[in-house]
């Protein structure tokens, strides 16, 4: 999706942004490459809460920053393109989440680049430590050896008597791979049987819930680029088969998602512009230490609840949808 688009969407979090920047801009402004993995309906509240902070850190489109946004609408194929793209433009920084970050990083060992989330950095490669990532990648980890196993208690609290559950994550994306064995690990002990559905492309969704008909009583959605670009699909199978759903944010819950425990996405965001602004200013991103989340919000929508919610849970719950 070019800026214009990207404009629209956004609306009145962005109004202020001159519709005819690119027109104007001078050649010698600093340019970020801003490369989305979901749809512009998944994450352009992420996309305006950076746009944001930006402005108050005096960084204006058109007059003192260019941002040239893309897309990759879930299709994995796209991340490799836009990374090449954005090379091709020679911009100053790139941003960009889950991933995205790893096509990108293969794209280029020189521009600087900024993660507003990625599942596990260190392991991954992605940084050589989270104090000194070394190389030309920096930004936000969700690592949390305790996450994965926190969603899956609050889904049993939900759920009470969970005997089979659903397990959505991609295939290629090898933190989403490790947080389904953390998931089927945490299940184990307690005799609950996992069914893994591990997809690859929007087309494989559906094949995989017809194969687990009748088959759980619950799904676990592994949060990434794929799962959050195809959320109105997957809440929709779920919905119609009945299967409480547990989700990453909050985001997924705006398309009938059940309950959603996870970082606060909107302020990693928001905090992933200040690195973005050290950048431009002159740090190099080998000297900006990985930051870890630490604010996790618990959400439940009752609006698609087959089920009895307990009162104790909705009472720990940082926002009920109702």
């Amino acid at each position: 999706m070019r800026r214009r688009e990207f404009m629209t969407v956004l609306g009145v979090a962005v109004a202020a942004w001159p519709l005819g920047a690119r027109a104007q801009q001078p050649a010698k402004l600093p340019t970020i490459g801003f490369l989305v993995g979901p749809t512009p309906s998944a994450a352009s509240p992420w996309v305006a809460a950076f746009a944001q902070r930006l402005r108050e850190l005096g960084w204006i489109e058109g007059r003192t920053v260019a941002i040239e946004v893309r897309w990759a609408e879930g299709r994995s194929e796209r991340f490799a393109e836009i990374a090449a793209e954005f090379v091709r433009l020679k911009v100053d920084v790139i941003i960009t989440a889950g991933p995205p970050v790893f096509a990108v990083k293969q794209a280029t060992s020189v521009i600087p680049i900024v993660f507003a989330t990625v599942a596990d950095p260190l392991s991954t490669g992605l940084v050589a430590s989270l104090a000194r990532p070394g190389g030309n990648v920096t930004g936000l980890s969700l690592t949390s050896p305790e996450l994965a196993g926190k969603r899956f208690e609050l889904l049993r609290e939900v759920v009470p008597g969970l005997r089979r559950l659903a397990i959505m994550t991609n295939a290629d994306y090898p933190p989403g791979m490790r947080e389904l064995d953390e998931v089927e690990t945490a299940a184990r002990p307690l005799g609950i049987e996992t069914i893994a559905l591990k997809i690859r492309q929007a087309a494989d969704i559906a094949p995989a819930f017809e194969a687990l008909k009748g088959r759980a009583e619950a799904l676990y959605v592994v949060g990434e680029s794929l799962t959050g670009a195809n959320q109105v699909r997957i809440n929709s199978f779920a919905l119609a088969a009945r299967l409480p759903t547990m989700h990453v944010n909050h985001a997924m819950l705006e398309t009938g998602g059940l309950v959603s425990y996870g970082p606060n996405f909107p302020s990693l965001y928001r905090r992933a512009a200040d690195f973005v602004d050290k950048i431009l200013r002159g740090t190099k991103p080998a000297d900006i230490p990985v930051e870890q989340a630490t604010k996790f919000d618990l959400v439940i929508n009752l609006t698609t609840a087959s089920l009895k919610v307990p009162e104790s849970f909705l009472l720990r719950a940082d926002e009920v949808i109702e």
